[in-house]
Formats: C-alpha cells, sequence, structure tokens
C-alpha cells in the first residue's frame, strides 16, 4: 500500500517526518501542498482518516488564521474546509496517509504506527 505525504520542504518536522518514511525504506508519494493544495473533498477526506475536527488541523499561528478572525469561525465545519482548501498555510503538517489512515507528523514519530 502506497503512502502519501503532505509536505513542506521549508518545515523541519516536514522533512525530518520525510526523511523517517525513507529511513524505513517507505518512498511515498510527495504532494507539496503549498503549490497543489487539497480541494474541499479531498480535505474533508483527509480530516476523516485523521478522525479530528476541521479546526483540529488549523495552524492557529499563522497571520492568515487572524487575518480570516478564524477564531470566530472555527465550530462552521464546511466553512473552515474551504478556507483552507483556499488557504493551504493553514493546513498542519506534515500529513501522511496509508489507505484509509492518516497521521500528523507532529512529532515525526507518530508515522511509525501506518508503517
Amino acid at each position: 500500500m502506497s503512502f502519501t505525504i503532505f509536505h513542506n520542504p521549508r518545515c523541519s518536522k516536514s522533512r525530518k517526518t520525510l526523511n523517517l518514511l525513507k529511513e524505513n525504506g517507505i518512498e511515498p508519494d510527495i504532494r507539496l501542498y503549498l503549490i497543489d493544495p487539497p480541494s474541499s473533498v479531498e480535505l474533508q477526506d483527509i480530516i476523516d482518516k485523521l478522525h479530528i475536527r476541521p479546526k483540529d488541523l488549523l495552524r492557529k499561528g499563522e497571520s492568515v488564521f487572524k487575518e480570516l478572525n478564524l477564531n470566530q469561525q472555527e465550530d462552521r465545519t464546511d466553512v473552515i474546509i474551504q478556507i483552507m482548501s483556499k488557504n493551504p498555510i493553514l493546513i498542519e503538517r506534515p500529513i501522511v496517509i496509508r489507505g484509509e489512515k492518516a497521521i500528523i507528523g507532529r512529532p515525526p514519530e507518530n508515522v511509525l504506527s501506518l508503517i
């Protein structure tokens, strides 16, 4: 079964997670999600695989979070997903997907549970 990583090469956790996968013999498909953002449908699928709420995937420290006043929208699932799709910098990273399971690589060792 193949692996996909939603990767930001500028993020140390994302780089460490990718290296950890490779050290374990896994060559994942790399999705540079800032360049190729997931659609709202893809995001909902990822959120379902992570078993979290959309607001749990938000990077609350990003300036766009504050600019869009997202703390007032956190319970509006459909709105949050659409905003993340249009502003992928808001998506927590890295996300590793294998089949019907996904995990956030924070810390990177979290992904070992998918192997």
